[in-house]
């Protein structure tokens, strides 16, 4: 930062540290790039967002920054804040359309009513009939705790390991590459694994509760 860089990477909350510490000035910003708007704005970092763009806006200036807004979803509070932020002549590139939901048509859907108290017995039965004994299937868990007693339940007679934030970042690599490579069959995981993995030949994922 104090040597000068082009392209700067960064959370609101360390990004606005800098800024308040004089490590970071933004007023000749080019290029405001917001990734995830809706979940940034939703998690409650609007207002950090809002203060760090504030030193790079000025109002009705011609010279304020090219801003690119992306989002998986878009709500129409999400359009608002495009026009806050945005000249009024904004491009809107949409790659869902009308359809709010778009899956793979080569992927089967089930749902399947159970227990809690049952749910790892049903697991088990499920992984053995759509997955065999050497597809690889991921769980997907609300909670660690959750993700931790169905790893060690012997009701899945799989291998299993879990994922989850408790995991250190060097254990979540080893894990995730024992999966790749075939070492278990059964990853089960919290949402920290939800995004950005690459695993091919999964045969199965499961959710063990419709996805909030």
């Amino acid at each position: 930062l104090k040597s000068g860089i082009d392209i700067l990477v960064g959370t609101p909350g360390r990004i606005k540290d800098h800024i308040q510490n004089s490590k970071l000035e933004l007023s000749s910003v080019k290029h405001v790039v917001l990734d995830e708007v809706d979940h940034m704005l939703d998690m409650g970092f609007a207002e950090q967002v809002e203060e760090i763009l504030g030193f790079s806006y000025k109002k009705g200036s011609e010279n304020n920054p090219q801003t690119l807004l992306f989002s998986a979803t878009c709500p129409r509070w999400v359009y608002d804040v495009a026009k806050k932020y945005m000249k009024d002549e904004y491009e809107q590139i949409d790659l869902i359309g009308k359809k709010t939901q778009r899956t793979a048509t080569t992927v089967e859907h089930l749902a399947i009513q159970c227990r809690s108290s049952q749910r790892a017995g049903v697991l088990g039965d499920i992984i053995q009939v759509y997955s065999g004994s050497c597809g690889r299937t991921i769980v997907f868990c609300e909670t660690k705790k959750e993700a931790n007693e169905l790893a060690m339940n012997a009701s899945l007679k799989q291998d299993a390991q879990s994922l989850h934030g408790d995991i250190p970042q060097k254990q979540r690599e080893i894990t995730l590459k024992g999966f790749r490579s075939g070492v278990f069959e059964v990853l089960i995981a919290t949402n920290v694994a939800a995004r950005g993995l690459d695993i091919p030949e999964v045969d199965l994922v499961i959710q063990c509760s419709p996805p909030k």
